[in-house]
């Protein structure tokens, strides 16, 4: 197994182990992911529209 291999499954699994122990705190952490995301998704269409209006 390569190190990209190894470091994907390690990173997995403590995703996984965060969710089950903390399934509160990891909701929370990614609806504030998605809400970022949300946020700058809006920001490049407003951009765009203005850029083209």
């Amino acid at each position: 197994m390569n190190a990209k291999k190894a470091m994907m499954l390690v990173a997995v699994a403590l995703i996984l182990f965060y969710v089950i122990t903390q399934p509160t705190q990891a909701a929370e952490a990614v609806q504030g992911i998605l809400g970022w995301l949300r946020d700058g998704a809006e920001a490049i269409i407003t951009f765009m529209k203005n850029l083209f209006a």
